[in-house]
């Protein structure tokens, strides 16, 4: 009973961590343009293709199933994975759409957000560095 006690509590703390991550949305260091959380769900959901001074935006999302974007989907779109993946899934069957392109990592995601000025995306709040701009943390 008392390795069961401490095998639980080693779960609890390691999991309790990931569901706590802090989740940093980033854009080019060179955008100035501001947006709300709900600017951020629509770019996201492919509803707002531009940012409020008319250039068009560049969604970048992380791959299905990793820890990292089940946070975002959760904490910035309200949603799971599994019904973020169901509504493009619709979209794309209905011809309405195509989901932002997946990035493996978050040095991807960093990388080609410093490269583009139209990019967004977002990283574990950890890995932010100087060469995007932080516009939200969930």
């Amino acid at each position: 009973m008392k390795y069961f006690t401490k095998t639980t509590l080693i779960f609890i703390m390691l999991f309790s961590s990931y569901s706590f991550a802090e989740i940093a949305i980033v854009v080019n260091a060179s955008n100035k343009t501001t947006l709300s959380d709900n600017d951020i769900k629509r770019a996201f959901m492919g509803k707002l293709k531009k940012y409020s001074n008319g250039d068009k935006i560049l969604v970048l999302n992380l791959k299905f199933g990793s820890v990292t974007r089940n946070e975002f989907d959760k904490k910035a779109l309200k949603k799971s994975s599994s019904q973020i993946k169901a509504y493009w899934s619709k979209l794309v069957f209905s011809g309405k759409g195509k989901p932002p392109p997946e990035l493996v990592s978050d040095k991807d995601v960093l990388a080609l957000v410093s490269s583009d000025s139209n990019a967004i995306g977002y990283v574990d709040a950890e890995n932010v560095d100087d060469t995007v701009r932080v516009v939200k943390r969930f």
